[in-house]
């Protein structure tokens, strides 16, 4: 019998992928304001949230910049220039969480977006009354690899760590994952070169981890 109760999933690169567009949205948000990445790699990004790169970006102009609002302008930014999350919703998204829901699993998401984001996710693919607890970045002081939301999810989910899986794709998430004691799944990068060593099996898609529970 499956030692699971509960499977929390990430939201980019899991079941949204959103991962590509969302460079593209940035780079044309600090392109605007003269500021270049060319320094960085995508992987640098991916996983996180912005408050943590803002150092890795401006570097030594770092002092120069009013950050907050530099943040609070791309934050208005990204909500003036709305994903098409219906458009990016992984074909078997809503099929994996069906059958994973029809086996009594108890269903978390937990995401280093901000919260307004991931709720405009939910409401135009339809996905949230999939979940019983929805956790973003804005809940936490430190954003992933602190496995503090993993933590947090399952608590409010009422399981062990021994009874949780996270399903994850970042270096970042799994890290996290694994850091507060799950059992963490990959959904295979073939896109960006992630670090996924951490995770304990990787798999192509989500039609797949299914298959094995």
């Amino acid at each position: 019998m499956n030692k699971f109760k509960a499977i929390i999933f990430d939201m980019d690169g899991v079941l949204i992928d959103t991962e590509p567009y969302y460079y593209t949205r940035r780079k044309k948000f600090l392109d605007s304001k003269g500021i270049s990445i060319a320094h960085l790699s995508p992987l640098d990004f991916i996983g996180g949230n912005m408050k943590q790169v803002w150092y890795m970006i401006l570097r030594d102009d770092y002092d120069n910049w009013d950050v907050p609002a530099l943040q609070a302008a791309y934050t208005q930014y990204k909500l003036d220039q709305a994903v098409p999350y219906d458009t990016l919703l992984f074909s078997d998204a809503k099929s994996t969480l069906d059958a994973l829901k029809a086996k009594g699993y108890k269903l978390g998401l937990a995401s280093s977006t901000i919260k307004i984001e991931i709720l405009r996710a939910m409401a135009m693919t339809g996905l949230l009354p999939y979940f019983e607890v929805v956790l973003s970045g804005d809940d936490f002081e430190e954003s992933k690899p602190n496995p503090e939301i993993y933590q947090v999810a399952m608590a409010k989910l009422a399981v062990t760590p021994e009874e949780t899986l996270v399903i994850e794709d970042s270096e970042k998430g799994i890290d996290a994952g694994v850091d507060s004691g799950a059992t963490v799944w990959g959904i295979k990068d073939k896109v960006f070169g992630l670090n996924q060593k951490r995770a304990d099996k990787l798999f192509d898609n989500l039609t797949q981890v299914a298959s094995q529970l």
